[in-house]
């Protein structure tokens, strides 16, 4: 949907806040039993780390990869451009999931040098299918929408 390196990097911003916030939420309720609604208050102190790394992550790394992977894949003249969105998405969550859960068990649930991998693992496994889930039927759905309000006027009328 961006055209421009501005719009990517706005889209980026948008994306990676519901993203992460929705994923941080997540993983603070599997390790404290449940939702509650100290998990949405307990999920802003994550941000401030999370966020800018999911940030660059994707606006300069991942998002980049999935863009080659999935044209790679897909036929940009013949595919539908809601079914190359959904691939992209998929490329970026199968890539980004793994990278943050490693970056979320290094910094915030701090294991030991002997359950790192076991606590890495666990977490990515754990949060792959709400990531994909959450990505696919509801962010990626709530954020094309609120970006292209945004810039309706900006982008071009394309089917």
């Amino acid at each position: 949907m961006p055209e421009t390196k501005f719009q990517d990097f706005i889209y980026t911003l948008i994306m990676a806040f519901v993203m992460v916030y929705a994923m941080v939420c997540y993983n603070i309720a599997i390790h404290t039993g449940g939702l509650s609604n100290f998990v949405f208050i307990e999920a802003f102190k994550e941000l401030p780390l999370m966020w800018p790394v999911a940030i660059i992550l994707e606006f300069f790394l991942i998002g980049k990869i999935a863009h080659k992977l999935t044209f790679k894949a897909l036929d940009s003249k013949k595919t539908p451009t809601i079914i190359i969105s959904y691939g992209i998405s998929i490329v970026i969550v199968s890539f980004m999931c793994p990278i943050m859960s490693l970056i979320a068990t290094i910094f915030i649930n701090s294991p030991s040098f002997y359950t790192f991998i076991s606590s890495w693992l666990q977490a990515m496994v754990l949060s792959f299918p709400m990531a994909i889930c959450f990505q696919l039927f509801y962010a990626g759905p709530l954020v094309r929408f609120i970006f292209s309000r945004f810039f309706k006027n900006k982008l071009s009328k394309k089917a």
